[in-house]
């Protein structure tokens, strides 16, 4: 709840009077309690951020079990990405409106059942469903987390620490998705590569019932149901346009029936969010022009990264003939250097040097760690041919992502801080969506195109599989191309401006 001025007053000089044990830096049960409120959220967050990795290790296993095609398996990928970028500004403003407690305990149950359902799975419709309710829900969880995170931490060198954690966190999610996917399929079942969130869920669960303030925010916005209406139904008829291309073609009018939609959809929410009064993402959070580029450059990083971890680890299971643990363990080194990149670049980097020239030169290694990925063959070596261009990606992507992040919700005032948040996970996980079924939709086609004309041996459609890899490598290269282009077009030149409107924001009308 918003304090009077008093209030804040007094709280601030309980906070900062030298005689105090807080003061001294002396814990105490608030302060403990503020920790386990972190390792809580951490919980949830890791859950959220493993599964975008965690089924992709599976997903050969899956595949060869329940027998769906090499152009379906994009879905098991896209379903839940759709899903979690299309829903979450929606899932920002839920939990504005029935309160951050009461939504981040229904994201948990939901995220649990959808994943026990997803386990259960004895057809491939039934494992892309329960993937999308995981993303629906994921959705709902992930801004709820980061509000009560936001909220929770007030201190500046508390909530410093916090967010470090939290970013951590997000950073070495994909590192253990990818470790734990290749575990539970080896050793268990790939099934067990979606049972395993209910251990998770469970324990969240019980720590936020019981140390979660409960509530619900005071000045609650109305739903904007136009708005997620027109939003949702946009992002979903662009991603189905790029993968029915797969199976009916470029040329086919359903294709391009979908994008067209889409855009149109898009165009109408724009249109309707500069008119609404409580509108869904205002305008002004994406009118910024590091922002802007922000968003565009976790968009076109994410359109490419999520390709790569697809192709990548089929070469690696299919071509090496690495086993799923393998696999997990060779994407490591990559996440390493992405967050001890990542890491250096938010505490030294941009501060110095600001994000137009570290985000273009992240999008030119990333670019060229792509090409360099087009020279593996069947006889490459994961040592000489396939551990550096991972570097160079985890180099690249960690320049990208620790800039962004941080303006993107730099300067943002307190009450669109939440939306400016969901945006972020928003550009990214559509981006992966496009990204995945559009390259997945390019590869397959190359492959097709390469046995043509030839007959159909082991060898010629081995071949044809590392040609699809290839041309799927070359197009997210451009991906990085292109950002490199626009981000440094975009980006103010010189250290971040981080306006300081919370100072400016009187404590009777901020809102907790």
């Amino acid at each position: 709840m918003a304090r009077s001025s008093s209030e804040s007053s007094a709280a601030k000089g309980r906070e900062s009077a030298p005689g105090s044990p807080h003061g001294q830096g002396v814990p105490d049960e608030q302060s403990s309690r503020r920790w386990w409120v972190l390792v809580v959220i951490g919980i949830a967050q890791l859950m959220v951020i493993l599964d975008a990795t965690i089924v992709t290790i599976a997903l050969p296993s899956a595949q060869k079990d329940l027998g769906f095609s090499d152009g379906d398996r994009q879905w098991v990928v896209t379903a839940y990405a759709l899903a979690f970028g299309s829903l979450l500004l929606f899932g920002g403003r839920l939990a504005d409106l029935v309160g951050r407690k009461r939504i981040f305990l229904i994201g948990l149950v939901g995220f649990a059942g959808a994943s026990a359902m997803g386990g259960a799975a004895g057809s491939f419709e039934i494992l892309v469903a329960a993937r999308a309710l995981q993303g629906a829900f994921a959705a709902v969880l992930a801004p709820a987390a980061l509000s009560l995170l936001t909220t929770t931490f007030t201190d500046a060198k508390e909530r410093a620490k916090a967010f470090g954690i939290y970013g951590a966190i997000a950073g070495a999610g994909a590192a253990v998705g990818l470790l734990l996917g290749g575990l539970l399929t080896e050793y268990l079942d790939w099934r067990w590569c979606l049972y395993v969130n209910l251990i998770f869920a469970v324990i969240a669960f019980i720590g936020g019932a019981r140390l979660l303030a409960p509530g619900t925010p005071p000045d609650r916005p109305s739903l904007d149901i136009p708005g997620t209406l027109l939003v949702s139904s946009g992002l979903f008829c662009i991603v189905y346009g790029f993968s029915n291309a797969e199976r009916h073609s470029w040329s086919a009018g359903s294709t391009w029936g979908f994008l067209l939609a889409g855009v149109v959809l898009l165009a109408a929410f724009v249109w309707w969010q500069r008119r609404a009064r409580h509108p869904l993402l205002p305008m002004r959070v994406v009118a910024d022009r590091d922002r802007g580029a922000s968003f565009v450059a976790m968009f076109l990083s994410g359109a490419g990264m999520f390709g790569v971890f697809l192709f990548l680890t089929y070469y690696m299971q299919r071509t090496l003939l690495y086993s799923p643990v393998k696999t997990g363990v060779a994407f490591l080194p990559m996440v390493a250097v992405l967050v001890i990149t990542s890491v250096t670049t938010t505490n030294v980097l941009v501060p110095k040097f600001g994000a137009r020239p570290i985000v273009p030169t992240g999008m030119l290694l990333a670019g060229g760690a792509m090409a360099w990925m087009t020279a593996l063959d069947g006889s490459s070596t994961y040592a000489g041919h396939v551990m550096p261009p991972l570097l160079l990606l985890g180099l690249g992507l960690g320049l990208i992502f620790a800039t962004a992040m941080n303006l993107a919700t730099a300067g943002v005032k307190t009450h669109d801080a939440g939306v400016a948040s969901a945006m972020v996970n928003t550009s990214q996980q559509v981006g992966g969506s496009v990204g995945t079924s559009l390259l997945n939709t390019l590869a397959t086609s190359a492959a097709t195109s390469y046995l043509s004309g030839r007959r159909p041996s082991p060898a010629a459609v081995a071949q044809a599989q590392l040609h699809s890899y290839t041309v799927a490598y070359w197009w997210s290269a451009g991906f990085f191309a292109f950002g490199f282009v626009i981000t440094f077009l975009l980006f103010r030149p010189g250290p971040p401006r981080i306006a300081e409107e919370t100072a400016e924001e009187s404590p009777s009308t901020a809102p907790a």
